[in-house]
């Protein structure tokens, strides 16, 4: 059911997202109208999607996540984004608190931040620098826009503000499509240090996913998240590595 109050655009981009979806689509009924920008899916996630007649589907090429989020807005017809990952899980309460605020003509804020419940190997880890990770998810369109060649940072031009709800995040398929996440990121992220002239050496190869591990499992008490929280935090380490590894790449050609 559509909510009253001021209307809400609810996005996402997505490659290969077919079993996410399935799980998130019937969530964003809500809403008042749902943009998928896709990747060219190779999966059903088009098949899917076309059982959803609220929902636009519309494909074009990555570049990086700044620029294929700030054209899935530029799409939006209202002025109230939720922009979800297709990985994230959206619980009910947090739908409630959603149509609260936007249905609130003096909103106090422009953006609204959520904690994240982070999944990894089918274990909630609590720790290993997780438990401080927030996003902002809903924000008026006219005040946000995003910026960043990996991970992006949507900048704010104006107050923000905390939901009570966290939202469920799953990034975890398997292995092998967890270590293709690593490898995909680490691509985008050499691109954006070679842009900046960045040339690795030691301290790179290292130091920083050294420091990686120690913060995340020591400081950031990954230990505390036991098999699964080594695990994490070794992967994590790894992707710095990668990073510095394919920017040694690209200069060399």
């Amino acid at each position: 059911m559509i909510h009253k109050g001021h209307k809400i655009s609810a996005l996402l981009i997505t490659y290969n997202e077919y079993e996410n979806l399935e799980k998130l689509l019937p969530k964003l009924c809500f809403a008042d109208e749902v943009i998928i920008v896709d990747s060219f899916s190779e999966d059903k996630s088009q098949e899917l999607i076309s059982q959803f007649p609220k929902v636009q589907f519309v494909q074009r090429k990555f570049d990086n996540f700044s620029s294929q989020r700030n054209y899935a807005i530029s799409l939006a017809k209202n002025e109230w984004i939720l922009f979800l990952d297709a990985d994230e899980g959206l619980p009910e309460q947090l739908i409630e608190e959603v149509k609260t605020i936007t249905s609130n003509d003096k909103s106090s804020c422009d953006a609204y931040f959520v904690y994240r419940k982070y999944h990894f190997m089918n274990k909630h880890l609590r720790y290993s620098g997780w438990q401080s990770d927030k996003v902002i998810r809903l924000f008026k369109k006219s005040k946000c826009k995003y910026k960043g060649y990996v991970h992006e940072q949507l900048q704010v031009n104006g107050t923000t503000g905390i939901l009570e709800t966290r939202i469920e995040h799953y990034t975890y398929k398997s292995f092998d499509h967890y270590v293709y996440k690593l490898h995909q990121y680490a691509d985008l992220k050499a691109t954006e240090l070679h842009n900046q002239n960045v040339s690795p050496g030691a301290f790179h190869y290292f130091f920083k996913p050294a420091y990686r591990f120690f913060n995340s499992y020591f400081l950031r008490l990954g230990f505390l998240d036991g098999y699964e929280g080594l695990i994490n935090c070794i992967t994590q380490s790894y992707g710095v590595f990668l990073r510095y590894v394919k920017l040694r790449e690209m200069e060399r050609k």
